[in-house]
Protein backbone atom coordinates (compact mmCIF):
# COMPACT_ATOMS: atom_id res chain seq x y z
CA UNK A 1 0.00 0.00 0.00
CA UNK A 2 2.89 2.37 0.78
CA UNK A 3 4.43 1.77 -2.63
CA UNK A 4 1.09 2.41 -4.33
CA UNK A 5 0.58 5.70 -2.47
CA UNK A 6 4.09 6.84 -3.39
CA UNK A 7 3.52 5.85 -7.02
CA UNK A 8 0.29 7.84 -7.07
CA UNK A 9 1.76 10.89 -5.37
CA UNK A 10 4.88 11.25 -7.51
CA UNK A 11 3.02 12.40 -10.66
CA UNK A 12 1.20 15.02 -8.61
CA UNK A 13 4.50 16.44 -7.38
CA UNK A 14 5.56 17.37 -10.89
CA UNK A 15 4.25 20.93 -10.79
CA UNK A 16 5.38 21.54 -7.22
CA UNK A 17 8.93 20.31 -7.72
CA UNK A 18 9.45 22.01 -11.06
CA UNK A 19 8.12 25.29 -9.68
CA UNK A 20 10.37 25.11 -6.61
CA UNK A 21 13.49 23.72 -8.26
CA UNK A 22 16.18 26.34 -9.01
CA UNK A 23 17.83 26.42 -12.39
CA UNK A 24 20.92 24.59 -11.17
CA UNK A 25 18.78 21.47 -10.62
CA UNK A 26 18.80 21.48 -6.80
CA UNK A 27 15.66 21.57 -4.72
CA UNK A 28 15.52 23.44 -1.43
CA UNK A 29 12.57 24.56 0.60
CA UNK A 30 13.52 26.32 3.78
CA UNK A 31 16.33 23.97 4.76
CA UNK A 32 18.38 24.89 7.82
CA UNK A 33 21.33 27.17 7.35
CA UNK A 34 24.44 25.36 6.20
CA UNK A 35 22.48 22.29 5.13
CA UNK A 36 23.38 20.39 2.01
CA UNK A 37 21.74 21.33 -1.28
CA UNK A 38 18.42 19.59 -1.67
CA UNK A 39 17.67 19.51 2.06
CA UNK A 40 14.07 20.15 3.02
CA UNK A 41 13.09 21.16 6.51
CA UNK A 42 10.70 18.90 8.43
CA UNK A 43 7.86 21.48 8.72
CA UNK A 44 8.04 22.13 4.98
CA UNK A 45 8.03 18.39 4.29
CA UNK A 46 4.82 18.07 6.32
CA UNK A 47 3.20 21.00 4.47
CA UNK A 48 4.12 19.57 1.06
CA UNK A 49 2.97 16.08 2.05
CA UNK A 50 -0.42 17.32 3.31
CA UNK A 51 -0.85 19.36 0.14
CA UNK A 52 -0.09 16.38 -2.06
CA UNK A 53 -2.44 14.15 -0.07
CA UNK A 54 -5.32 16.39 -1.15
CA UNK A 55 -4.40 15.57 -4.76
CA UNK A 56 -4.19 11.83 -4.16
CA UNK A 57 -7.87 11.01 -4.96
CA UNK A 58 -7.70 12.91 -8.25
CA UNK A 59 -4.40 11.22 -9.16
CA UNK A 60 -5.73 7.74 -8.36
CA UNK A 61 -8.93 8.37 -10.32
CA UNK A 62 -7.09 9.82 -13.35
CA UNK A 63 -3.77 8.10 -14.01
CA UNK A 64 -4.59 4.54 -12.95
CA UNK A 65 -6.93 1.76 -14.16
CA UNK A 66 -9.41 2.99 -11.52
CA UNK A 67 -11.06 5.15 -14.19
CA UNK A 68 -11.88 2.34 -16.62
CA UNK A 69 -12.89 -0.09 -13.88
CA UNK A 70 -15.37 2.30 -12.24
CA UNK A 71 -16.96 3.19 -15.59
CA UNK A 72 -17.41 -0.47 -16.53
CA UNK A 73 -18.80 -1.45 -13.12
CA UNK A 74 -21.27 1.45 -13.26
CA UNK A 75 -22.48 0.34 -16.71
CA UNK A 76 -22.79 -3.23 -15.47
CA UNK A 77 -24.97 -2.22 -12.54
CA UNK A 78 -27.18 -0.10 -14.78
CA UNK A 79 -27.50 -2.93 -17.30
CA UNK A 80 -28.63 -5.39 -14.64
CA UNK A 81 -31.24 -2.92 -13.40
CA UNK A 82 -30.06 -3.03 -9.78
CA UNK A 83 -29.89 0.68 -9.06
CA UNK A 84 -28.17 0.47 -5.67
CA UNK A 85 -26.85 -3.09 -5.47
CA UNK A 86 -23.90 -3.41 -5.19
CA UNK A 87 -23.60 -0.09 -3.41
CA UNK A 88 -21.25 2.65 -4.52
CA UNK A 89 -18.95 1.89 -1.59
CA UNK A 90 -18.62 -1.75 -2.66
CA UNK A 91 -17.96 -0.89 -6.30
CA UNK A 92 -15.40 1.79 -5.41
CA UNK A 93 -13.70 -0.55 -2.95
CA UNK A 94 -13.49 -3.30 -5.56
CA UNK A 95 -12.14 -0.83 -8.14
CA UNK A 96 -9.55 0.47 -5.68
CA UNK A 97 -8.16 -2.95 -4.78
CA UNK A 98 -8.10 -4.02 -8.43
CA UNK A 99 -6.21 -0.82 -9.20
CA UNK A 100 -3.65 -1.59 -6.48
CA UNK A 101 -3.23 -5.09 -7.91
CA UNK A 102 -2.67 -3.80 -11.45
CA UNK A 103 -0.43 -0.87 -10.49
CA UNK A 104 1.71 -2.83 -8.01
CA UNK A 105 4.54 -3.53 -10.54
CA UNK A 106 4.59 0.14 -11.60
CA UNK A 107 4.52 1.30 -7.98
CA UNK A 108 7.33 -1.09 -7.06
CA UNK A 109 9.53 0.28 -9.86
CA UNK A 110 8.84 3.88 -8.87
CA UNK A 111 9.56 3.04 -5.22
CA UNK A 112 12.85 1.31 -6.01
CA UNK A 113 14.11 3.67 -8.72
CA UNK A 114 13.02 7.00 -7.26
CA UNK A 115 11.89 6.95 -3.64
CA UNK A 116 14.55 4.73 -2.07
CA UNK A 117 17.51 6.57 -3.67
CA UNK A 118 15.99 9.90 -2.60
CA UNK A 119 15.52 8.62 0.97
CA UNK A 120 19.20 7.66 1.03
CA UNK A 121 20.16 11.12 -0.33
CA UNK A 122 21.67 9.50 -3.41
CA UNK A 123 19.62 11.69 -5.77
CA UNK A 124 17.80 15.00 -5.47
CA UNK A 125 13.99 15.27 -5.45
CA UNK A 126 14.07 16.64 -9.00
CA UNK A 127 16.08 13.61 -10.14
CA UNK A 128 13.72 11.34 -8.21
CA UNK A 129 10.78 12.91 -10.03
CA UNK A 130 12.39 12.22 -13.38
CA UNK A 131 13.25 8.64 -12.42
CA UNK A 132 9.79 8.01 -11.00
CA UNK A 133 7.98 9.40 -14.03
CA UNK A 134 9.59 6.92 -16.42
CA UNK A 135 7.69 3.79 -15.25
CA UNK A 136 4.46 5.79 -15.11
CA UNK A 137 5.04 7.20 -18.59
CA UNK A 138 5.65 3.69 -19.93
CA UNK A 139 2.36 2.51 -18.41
CA UNK A 140 0.36 5.45 -19.74
CA UNK A 141 1.83 5.09 -23.24
CA UNK A 142 0.52 1.53 -23.47
CA UNK A 143 -3.10 2.70 -23.24
CA UNK A 144 -3.13 6.29 -24.55
CA UNK A 145 -4.34 6.47 -28.14
CA UNK A 146 -2.21 8.27 -30.69
CA UNK A 147 -5.23 10.33 -31.78
CA UNK A 148 -5.76 11.66 -28.23
CA UNK A 149 -2.05 12.40 -27.80
CA UNK A 150 -2.07 14.36 -31.05
CA UNK A 151 -5.10 16.34 -29.87
CA UNK A 152 -3.40 17.54 -26.69
CA UNK A 153 -0.14 18.25 -28.50
CA UNK A 154 -2.09 20.60 -30.76
CA UNK A 155 -4.09 22.14 -27.89
CA UNK A 156 -0.98 22.80 -25.78
CA UNK A 157 0.99 23.90 -28.87
CA UNK A 158 3.73 21.46 -27.91
CA UNK A 159 6.05 20.26 -30.68
CA UNK A 160 5.85 16.55 -31.34
CA UNK A 161 8.70 14.70 -29.61
CA UNK A 162 11.12 12.50 -31.51
CA UNK A 163 10.15 9.41 -29.50
CA UNK A 164 7.06 8.53 -27.41
CA UNK A 165 9.27 8.26 -24.31
CA UNK A 166 9.88 12.03 -24.54
CA UNK A 167 6.19 12.93 -24.24
CA UNK A 168 5.43 15.34 -21.42
CA UNK A 169 3.11 14.11 -18.68
CA UNK A 170 0.93 17.22 -19.09
CA UNK A 171 0.04 15.86 -22.56
CA UNK A 172 0.14 12.15 -21.78
CA UNK A 173 -2.13 12.19 -18.71
CA UNK A 174 -5.20 13.87 -20.33
CA UNK A 175 -4.70 11.71 -23.44
CA UNK A 176 -4.71 8.62 -21.21
CA UNK A 177 -7.91 9.80 -19.48
CA UNK A 178 -9.73 10.25 -22.80
CA UNK A 179 -8.52 6.86 -24.03
CA UNK A 180 -9.67 5.15 -20.83
CA UNK A 181 -13.09 6.80 -21.04
CA UNK A 182 -13.48 5.54 -24.60
CA UNK A 183 -12.39 2.02 -23.60
CA UNK A 184 -14.73 2.01 -20.59
CA UNK A 185 -17.72 3.10 -22.68
CA UNK A 186 -16.93 0.47 -25.32
CA UNK A 187 -16.81 -2.32 -22.73
CA UNK A 188 -19.94 -0.99 -21.03
CA UNK A 189 -21.91 -0.95 -24.28
CA UNK A 190 -20.95 -4.57 -24.95
CA UNK A 191 -22.06 -5.54 -21.43
CA UNK A 192 -25.41 -3.85 -22.05
CA UNK A 193 -26.30 -5.98 -25.10
CA UNK A 194 -27.28 -9.34 -23.50
CA UNK A 195 -29.33 -7.57 -20.81
CA UNK A 196 -30.99 -5.42 -23.46
CA UNK A 197 -32.05 -8.56 -25.33
CA UNK A 198 -33.68 -9.90 -22.16
CA UNK A 199 -35.52 -6.59 -21.65
CA UNK A 200 -36.81 -6.65 -25.24
CA UNK A 201 -37.99 -10.26 -25.01
CA UNK A 202 -39.75 -9.70 -21.68
CA UNK A 203 -41.37 -6.47 -22.89
CA UNK A 204 -42.66 -8.22 -26.03
CA UNK A 205 -44.13 -11.08 -23.99
CA UNK A 206 -45.76 -8.73 -21.47
CA UNK A 207 -47.35 -6.63 -24.21
CA UNK A 208 -48.49 -9.68 -26.18
CA UNK A 209 -50.44 -11.07 -23.20
CA UNK A 210 -51.99 -7.69 -22.47
CA UNK A 211 -50.29 -7.04 -19.11
CA UNK A 212 -49.79 -3.36 -19.87
CA UNK A 213 -49.97 -2.16 -16.27
CA UNK A 214 -47.15 -4.47 -15.12
CA UNK A 215 -43.72 -2.82 -15.66
CA UNK A 216 -41.52 -5.14 -17.78
CA UNK A 217 -38.50 -4.19 -15.64
CA UNK A 218 -40.00 -5.98 -12.64
CA UNK A 219 -40.15 -9.22 -14.62
CA UNK A 220 -36.86 -8.92 -16.49
CA UNK A 221 -34.73 -8.04 -13.44
CA UNK A 222 -34.82 -11.55 -11.90
CA UNK A 223 -33.98 -13.12 -15.27
CA UNK A 224 -31.03 -10.77 -15.79
CA UNK A 225 -29.67 -11.45 -12.31
CA UNK A 226 -30.15 -15.19 -12.80
CA UNK A 227 -28.32 -15.09 -16.14
CA UNK A 228 -25.47 -13.10 -14.61
CA UNK A 229 -25.11 -15.57 -11.73
CA UNK A 230 -25.31 -18.66 -13.95
CA UNK A 231 -22.47 -17.49 -16.22
CA UNK A 232 -20.40 -16.40 -13.18
CA UNK A 233 -20.55 -12.82 -14.40
CA UNK A 234 -18.44 -11.22 -11.70
CA UNK A 235 -15.54 -13.57 -12.38
CA UNK A 236 -15.78 -13.00 -16.12
CA UNK A 237 -16.12 -9.22 -15.86
CA UNK A 238 -13.40 -8.64 -13.29
CA UNK A 239 -11.08 -11.16 -14.92
CA UNK A 240 -11.47 -9.53 -18.33
CA UNK A 241 -10.94 -6.07 -16.88
CA UNK A 242 -7.73 -7.04 -15.10
CA UNK A 243 -6.39 -8.98 -18.09
CA UNK A 244 -7.01 -6.00 -20.38
CA UNK A 245 -4.18 -4.17 -18.58
CA UNK A 246 -1.61 -6.94 -19.05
Amino acid sequence: MRKFCIAALLPATAGVLHAAAPRNGWFSLGGPAGSAPGAVSLPMQIVVLLTLLTLLPAVVASVTPFLRITVVLHFLRQAMGTQSTPSNQVLLGLALFLTILIMQPVGARIYEEAWLPMEKNQITPAQALEAGSRPLRTFLLRFAREKDIQLFLEVSKTPAPRTPAELDLKVLIPAYILSELKAGFQIGSVLFLPFLVIDLVVASVVLSVGMIQLPPVMISAPFKILLFVLVDGWNLTVGSLVKSFY
